[in-house]
């Protein structure tokens, strides 16, 4: 599966639409409540979105301007064709096992307020402009770059575009399996 620009841009917009729709009437008690202790909450899912998406603003800005200098990983590492397919494998929604974050990528553990519904759409607004405003010109699938949690990891831009699409529908499940839980508040 490999996404284009104007597909993963779709994509976004779809989740944005879904949050909204899903999560925009909760209180903040809602957004906050988790099922278990070691479990995110829906505030949760959507910062961590926000943060892990954040970390590529300065390389997808670096991709737009044409300011890029490939590292030797990023020009020689045999690996990166296997850590893409693997990190669409892991972070797919169809991926049932749980998996471990970077720390860089850690929600806030303590209350997110009702605005991190707004937060996010306009997150995601930014990441749209960001991947709008690439040059069309540019080889996605020969353009490698350094994942910004595990700097060893290399992908092509092709596969960062379809692990952001694959990441937030993941989150968005796991967001919506919250609310589905049968203790979660139905009412603020």
């Amino acid at each position: 599966m490999s996404y284009g620009i104007e597909e993963i841009v779709n994509e976004l917009e779809e989740v944005t639409r879904r949050t909204r729709g899903l999560f925009g009437n909760l209180s903040t008690e809602q957004l906050n409540w988790k099922p278990t202790t070691g479990s995110w909450s829906i505030a949760q899912c959507l910062d961590h979105l926000i943060t892990i998406n954040q970390l590529y603003f300065p390389l997808l800005q670096s991709m737009r301007t044409g300011r890029v200098t490939p590292t030797f990983a990023e020009r020689y590492s045999p690996m990166s064709g296997f850590f893409g397919k693997v990190l669409i494998r892991t972070l797919s929604p169809e991926y049932s096992k749980k998996t471990e974050t970077s720390q860089k990528a850690e929600p806030w553990m303590s209350e997110i307020d009702r605005g991190i519904i707004d937060r996010f759409a306009e997150h995601q607004a930014t990441l749209m402009e960001h991947l709008q405003r690439m040059p069309p010109s540019l080889d996605r699938s020969r353009t490698v770059i350094t994942s910004p949690l595990l700097r060893w990891v290399t992908y092509s831009l092709d596969d960062c575009l379809t692990i952001l699409a694959v990441h937030e529908k993941r989150h968005l499940l796991q967001a919506k399996r919250v609310m589905e839980a049968d203790t979660f508040p139905r009412s603020a």
